[in-house]
C-alpha cells in the first residue's frame, strides 16, 4: 500500500494568540519544533518528541500537530497496531490506530483536540483506512478535570466525533473490563467490504475463533 499523505492546515484563534494546526508533518519538520514541557501524558516530553519523530518516518505514520509559534502544544498520532495487539493479528494494511492525542493543559478548552482530528480527516487518503482508537478510563485526566468517568466519556465521544470516530462493540477483554471503556471506529468510504468483514472478526475475536474451531470439527 502506498500511503499517500497530503498536508492540510488551519488556524485556531484563542486569547493566547493563533494556534496553527497542521499535518501530516515530516520527521525533519518535527525536529525543528520545541515540545511543550507539559505534554507528559504518555512519557517525558523529550522522549515523546523523539517517539513522534520516529512515527513520522513510518510509511503509514501520520503526525498532526498544534503549535504556538515554534512550540508544539498538541498532537495526534496514527500508525499500524502494535504487533502484540489483537488488531494486528490479520495484518490488515488498511487498519491504522489513533495511537495518542494530547493537548498541553494551558491550551485546553479551545477545541484544539477536535481541530487535530478534523485536520487529520481532510486528507482524502484517510478514506482508505479503518481508523480505531482504544479508550480506557484509567488513561483519562479525571483528577484535573474533576469529571466523572461518564462525563469524561461524553466529552471524549464528542471530541472523537470531530474525526468521524464512533463507539463500536467488541469482545476485547481490556475494553469490556469496564463499561466506560470503548472502541472508537471510523471506516473510510473506500474500504472494501471484505476488509470490513476481516475487521469485524477482530472486533469479535472470541466468537470468530469459536466458530472457526467448530467448523474444523
Amino acid at each position: 500500500m502506498n500511503h499517500s499523505k497530503t498536508h492540510h492546515a488551519t488556524i485556531r484563534n484563542t486569547d493566547q494568540g493563533g494556534i496553527m494546526i497542521e499535518g501530516p508533518i515530516s520527521s525533519s519538520e518535527l525536529q525543528a519544533y520545541q515540545f511543550h514541557e507539559h505534554l507528559t501524558a504518555f512519557r517525558p516530553p523529550t522522549q515523546q518528541h523523539e517517539a513522534l519523530i520516529k512515527i513520522a518516518d513510518f510509511p503509514e505514520g501520520r503526525i498532526i500537530i498544534a503549535h504556538h509559534n515554534q512550540t508544539i502544544i498538541g498532537y495526534v498520532t496514527y500508525l499500524y497496531p502494535d504487533p502484540m495487539e489483537r488488531w494486528a493479528e490479520q495484518n490488515i494494511e488498511e487498519l491504522i490506530v489513533l495511537g495518542a492525542i494530547e493537548v498541553a493543559p494551558a491550551y485546553r478548552g479551545y477545541g484544539i483536540a477536535s481541530g487535530l482530528l478534523e485536520i487529520s480527516m481532510r486528507d482524502p487518503f484517510m478514506e482508505n483506512y479503518i481508523v480505531i482508537s482504544t479508550e480506557y478510563y484509567w488513561h483519562w485526566d479525571l483528577k484535573r478535570t474533576k469529571l466523572s468517568v461518564w462525563e469524561y466519556r461524553k466529552v471524549m465521544e464528542k471530541m472523537m466525533a470531530a474525526g468521524g470516530l464512533k463507539p463500536a462493540p467488541t469482545d476485547d477483554p481490556e475494553i469490556i473490563s469496564h463499561p466506560a471503556n470503548c472502541l472508537m471506529v471510523r471506516i473510510g468510504s473506500n474500504v472494501k467490504e471484505e476488509t470490513v468483514k476481516q475487521f469485524d472478526q477482530l472486533r469479535f475475536l472470541k466468537k470468530y475463533r469459536f466458530q472457526k474451531t467448530r467448523g474444523d470439527l
